[in-house]
């Protein structure tokens, strides 16, 4: 059942908006969510402004290119979490069949998207209340092992400026299992 989104729908709806594709609205949609986190996740606000020092003033087609060559041709980093936690197997196939099926049931349109698309994902959990089961089972089985994959692949000093985003994304999930 959808409902008004609270403070934490609106973080996983900014962190949708920080993981897609970038645009011209990258650094204003940065700032929202730091203030958004401030509140109650300082340490991943402060990931978030690392990411923000790293983006304001980089070219958006350099971002694109940076973008690309973190989530597209990386396969141990792919934007999809599927294929990160199955690869191209039919476990894949089975688990996009059944968040399908589960956003059907939920009237949530994933737009041209794959439905394991990760800021897809991060955008249902926006819309729905975060205490339902499914909701805590997509959020502890799928997204925190994700995100943990995907950090694992960037050493601390990574000068990749996805790398504090994907950190700073990975501190609030794993506060909410």
């Amino acid at each position: 059942m959808k409902n008004e989104p609270n403070q934490q729908q609106q973080i996983y709806h900014c962190f949708s908006q920080l993981l897609d594709y970038p645009t011209p609205s990258l650094v204003e949609h940065t700032g929202t969510c730091i203030d958004l986190l401030k509140p109650d996740y300082f340490e991943s606000a402060e990931l978030l402004g690392n990411f923000l020092f790293r983006i304001e003033n980089l070219q958006l087609s350099r971002l694109e290119e940076v973008y690309t060559e973190t989530f597209d041709i990386n396969p141990a980093c792919h934007i999809f979490a599927g294929h990160i936690l199955f690869g191209e197997s039919f476990k894949r196939n089975a688990f996009m069949t059944a968040l399908a099926e589960e956003y059907q049931k939920r009237d949530f349109d994933t737009g041209k998207e794959l439905v394991d698309h990760i800021p897809i994902l991060l955008k249902f959990l926006s819309n729905f209340k975060l205490d339902d089961a499914f909701i805590q089972d997509l959020i502890s089985d799928c997204l925190v092992p994700v995100f943990k994959k995907m950090n694992a692949n960037f050493k601390d000093d990574a000068t990749n400026p996805y790398v504090p985003l994907l950190r700073s994304v990975s501190v609030v999930l794993e506060k909410a299992v």
